[in-house]
């Protein structure tokens, strides 16, 4: 069964509009946005956020192999606290999407669980997981514009990456909604599934992910993030220095003998 998750930093003594939970059985963490009905993320709470994805990637007392994000409740988030953003320094806002690409810069797997609203910086902090899985009740927007502000943690630049610069000055230029089933085609989100099968589809993917070696899954992450923006040629060149590297590994030789063996591979990380 989860349990709460006890952080040693004392700057997540005490969460702020969410919680984490640690599943060892199944070596997942879960972070949870506790505010509901809308699950509104305050200003504070972005920092606590960064400070947990980095204390899950490094802390060596749980065996955690999967992140997951979800919200409690029918939203996963509306937005931001908008009162937050007045009452903000210039130099705190400015952190804004470093604390929001925190799962982008883990090393582990991370899958964010989407259904109904995810606006603003729920959906900049989705479009940073790895893995979005989507319930149909989903409607994705950054509605910034109607505020007479833009996207700042994110959102319009990693948009414009997967769906291109047509399709997102038409989702943040008009703070157009988009489907669930929309973002699918689009390649925005990974899965759709009915809302009665999210929790179901998420921890199918868990599980899926667990059966891999660690190291090669951290290996992959970064290889494709960092040659997200680089040449073929050098993206090519990396690829090769990271395949060369994990065939040193005792995964690789695992993985080797078991397929030989016709059974499954114990991979350790190493």
């Amino acid at each position: 069964m989860p349990s709460p998750y006890a952080f040693t930093d004392p700057r997540l003594a005490k969460l702020d509009g969410f919680k984490v939970e640690i599943d060892e059985a199944h070596e997942r963490a879960d972070i949870i946005l506790g505010r509901p009905p809308y699950n509104v993320v305050a200003m504070p709470q972005r920092d606590q956020l960064r400070l947990t994805f980095e204390t899950l990637d490094e802390d060596p007392r749980v065996r955690v192999r999967v992140i997951v994000v979800r919200g409690e409740g029918e939203h996963f988030s509306s937005g931001g606290n908008i009162g937050g953003f007045m009452e903000a320094s210039p130099e705190h806002v400015s952190k804004l999407a470093w604390n929001i690409a925190a799962p982008a810069r883990c090393a582990k797997p991370v899958i964010v669980a989407n259904r109904g609203y995810c606006f603003g910086v729920g959906f900049e902090l989705s479009l940073a997981c790895d893995f979005r899985i989507a319930s149909e009740t989903t409607q994705y927007a950054l509605p910034e514009q109607k505020l007479g502000q833009i996207p700042g943690s994110g959102g319009s630049a990693r948009l414009q990456k997967m769906v291109g610069i047509t399709r997102t000055k038409d989702i943040v230029m008009r703070s157009k909604r988009i489907s669930a089933k929309q973002a699918y085609e689009w390649g925005i989100a990974t899965e759709c599934v009915p809302d009665a099968e999210l929790e179901k589809a998420t921890d199918k993917l868990v599980d899926e992910l667990r059966t891999f070696s660690p190291l090669a899954q951290r290996t992959a992450k970064k290889l494709l993030n960092d040659t997200e923006d680089s040449t073929l040629a050098i993206a090519i060149e990396l690829e090769g220095h990271c395949y060369s590297r994990l065939r040193q590994s005792e995964d690789f030789k695992e993985g080797v003998e078991a397929f030989n063996a016709k059974r499954p591979p114990k991979f350790v990380g190493r």
